[in-house]
């Protein structure tokens, strides 16, 4: 059943109120909070970390996962897919799904909320990942009142619920965070090549001798396998790459481009743009704001 636009707004509104509103003292953290997710057994529950600990082993459990990276950047390595899931963004990850997390950035913050069920509809049975807008994030940070709470009361339910059903209004598509990862072994060296030379230009004969077959064939049989061509996953390799330097806050935005292939800060910026649909700027970590 679609999702009712005017009902997603209600409750955006609603929650909206709160956060303008609040006069209530948040609960206090459950001392015997859980320490995996199977532990929890209310209907919603908020576990938010300022130093989270990465789970590199792949792992199930039954409740499903919305995350929100504040600070730094994220893989998720779900299926035959790795997705990039940088500052300000959400993933919405089904029940039941086998995943696990890397990441080589300096500080990680992230707000998780796990759920026991969640509305029907074909939006919340696949992995979602997408930029949060303001209202979103501020909802996620009054949340922050029920962190680790064991015992859900109303308003936290309600709101939670509210968040939920407002994210199939929030979303907006964005493939490019999806790191396609071939299931053809012969393409294995290939993106390693890639990943690891990508501030080169493509060299289709070198790759295709990696492969054992002709150029023409490499380029096909890439593009039936991970659904793009191989200059697209030199480019979504490059931005990719470029965001993880960006995040240490060494360098200028040209010394980036440089880094990462790009003749030009023009030439990159399009890039960036066309990849993540904002331009690139530098980070500023949140213990550095004034």
């Amino acid at each position: 059943m679609p999702i009712c636009k005017d009902k997603c707004v209600a409750f955006i509104i609603f929650a909206k109120n709160y956060i303008l509103n609040d006069n209530v003292m948040p609960q206090l953290t459950d001392p015997a909070a859980p320490k995996t997710a199977d532990h929890i057994s209310t209907d919603a529950y908020v576990w938010y970390e300022d130093s989270w600990q990465h789970e590199k082993r792949p792992h199930t459990h039954r409740h499903y996962q919305l995350t929100y990276v504040e600070e730094g950047y994220q893989y998720f390595h779900i299926d035959q897919k790795i997705y990039f899931v940088p500052q300000n963004h959400i993933i919405l990850i089904p029940s039941n799904t086998l995943h696990r997390t890397t990441s080589d950035s300096l500080s990680v913050i992230l707000k998780v909320v796990l759920f026991i069920s969640l509305p029907d509809g074909e939006f919340y049975k696949n992995v979602q990942v997408f930029s949060a807008p303001t209202v979103l994030r501020e909802m996620l940070m009054y949340a922050d009142k029920w962190n680790k709470v064991m015992c859900a009361d109303e308003e936290q339910s309600v709101f939670l619920r509210a968040i939920l059903i407002g994210l199939p209004h929030f979303y907006q598509e964005n493939e490019s965070l999806e790191i396609p990862v071939p299931r053809d072994q012969r393409l294995g060296a290939v993106c390693q090549h890639i990943n690891q030379n990508y501030q080169y230009n493509l060299n289709t004969d070198q790759l295709a001798s990696m492969a054992r077959m002709s150029a023409r064939s490499l380029q096909r049989i890439f593009k039936q396998e991970t659904g793009i061509t191989l200059k697209k996953y030199l480019q979504l390799t490059r931005i990719l790459k470029s965001i993880e330097l960006l995040d240490t806050d060494q360098y200028t935005l040209t010394e980036v481009a440089f880094r990462v292939g790009y003749k030009s800060l023009s030439a990159f910026t399009t890039s960036y743009q066309a990849i993540m649909k904002c331009s690139p700027t530098r980070k500023k970590r949140r213990h550095q704001k004034s």
